[in-house]
């Protein structure tokens, strides 16, 4: 081997360490995620009259639809409206999850390891 070649660790950070922050890194990644099932994530659509409500576990809770919108010669359009807002809530959970897992690894691609 060369001189000053790898001599194990990881620029001074020992085994240990790694393993350390390995574990710190689950246990917050944990709590994000546990706080991430509790939110809930409401989107409307047509100017309001569609309510969706989506949880952290991406399961609807709630779907609200104004009388209004109820056009028995149009159901093809509420039923546009519907998905509109239930999509749109599952994204506001994919951008809120993405940003949970950026924040937590700092926007390292993590996954190989679960993440």
């Amino acid at each position: 081997m060369a001189k000053g070649g790898f001599r194990g660790g990881f620029g001074g950070m020992s085994q240990a360490n790694m393993m350390k922050q390995a574990q710190k890194m689950q246990q917050d990644f944990l709590r994000m995620q546990k706080e991430l099932e509790e939110k809930e994530f409401t989107a409307k659509s047509g100017g309001g009259v569609v309510t969706a409500v989506v949880n952290g576990n991406k399961e609807l809770t709630k779907l609200t639809i104004d009388p209004d919108a109820v056009d028995p010669d149009d159901v093809e359009m509420l039923e546009d409206l519907v998905i509109a807002a239930v999509n749109e809530a599952l994204r506001m959970y994919e951008a809120e999850s993405e940003a949970t897992v950026n924040k937590l690894t700092g926007g390292m691609n993590l996954g190989g390891l679960g993440f």
